[in-house]
């Protein structure tokens, strides 16, 4: 095997027996795959669970022409009125034609979403759409009426332990089990940041990892789970005081960057208490108890 390229994509899976995960979702593509009849499909859930990997199987198993678009790169109505419209219209030469529209949740809810809408219902026939979204409750209902709606969950942390472990065996890389184990820990439920991690730190045809970033990475992923299940602060002050981290100018960014996983309609109020926050922790002598002080607002707004 070539020793270039990125791993992520490299052992991207083809086909759903090479998929890791979301069992339960198997046997329904596998009849839109026998049966040649793919249904708009709108795929939900949190960044490198598979989603894209799951809609790109789907094409790649069906005769179909397709698209492919990330609409994070392109979220205005022009995308819609441009390229989907134009791709749609178009004679095509296959069965039917399929749109994998990635991050859908980006396009505009008042123009590009409605435009998107309109465009799925007026080619049906012969085109679908595959949408793909972090927050469902970002698209709105009258494209969610027109799709089969799946969730789509990360792989066991055993799974992606056992993905990982594959794909450094057949890379011939060397490694230790504790910290592989690391790398799955720091960065699971994401497998592909823990692919894209295992590649930046295979050096050599060795696992070399950071084992002091390591372990902030798990800090910081031990105390974003902890606000987005609402834990007691005195279970999140004592991870903070047990831990070694102490860039709480970090901490901060980190909670503004996941605003939006710890709420769905408080993120206006959240961004407020943060940024008093990180305001106050260039002033303050005691930046743990300011950190904890924001916390507690945090999970007192969520409440």
């Amino acid at each position: 095997m070539e020793s270039h390229g990125l791993w992520v994509e490299r052992y991207r899976p083809q086909d759903l027996s090479t998929y890791v995960g979301n069992e339960h979702l198997k046997t329904k593509v596998e009849r839109f795959l026998e049966d040649g009849n793919v249904p708009h499909l709108l795929l939900y859930g949190r960044a490198g669970g598979g989603k894209t990997t799951l809609a790109k199987i789907i094409v790649n198993n069906v005769e179909c022409d397709y698209l492919y678009i990330n609409a994070s790169d392109e979220r205005n109505i022009d995308l819609v009125r441009d390229k989907l419209k134009t791709f749609a219209s178009s004679i095509g030469f296959k069965p039917t034609k399929i749109v994998i529209l990635d991050e859908a949740d980006y396009l505009n809810v008042n123009s590009a979403q409605p435009a998107l809408r309109n465009l799925m219902e007026t080619f049906s026939q012969h085109c679908r759409f595959i949408l793909t979204c972090n927050y469902v409750e970002k698209i709105i209902e009258p494209i969610q009426s027109r799709c089969q709606t799946y969730k789509i969950t990360p792989p066991s942390k055993k799974e992606v332990a056992l993905h990982s472990k594959t794909i450094l065996e057949k890379e011939n890389i060397s490694f230790d089990l504790d910290d592989l184990a690391l790398v799955v820990t720091a960065g699971y439920p994401d497998l592909r940041k823990v692919i894209n991690d295992l590649q930046r730190q295979s050096i050599d045809g060795q696992l070399k990892i950071d084992k002091q970033g390591m372990l902030h990475n798990e800090f910081k992923l031990q105390f974003l789970e902890m606000i987005q299940n609402n834990s007691d602060i005195r279970t999140i002050r004592k991870l903070v005081a047990d831990s070694s981290f102490s860039d709480y100018t970090e901490l901060f960014r980190l909670l503004y960057d996941e605003v939006e996983t710890l709420t769905g309609d408080k993120i206006p109020e959240l961004i407020s208490e943060i940024s008093v926050g990180a305001y106050q922790d260039v002033l303050v002598v005691d930046k743990e108890i300011n950190f904890i002080a924001t916390v507690s607002n945090i999970l007192r707004r969520l409440q």
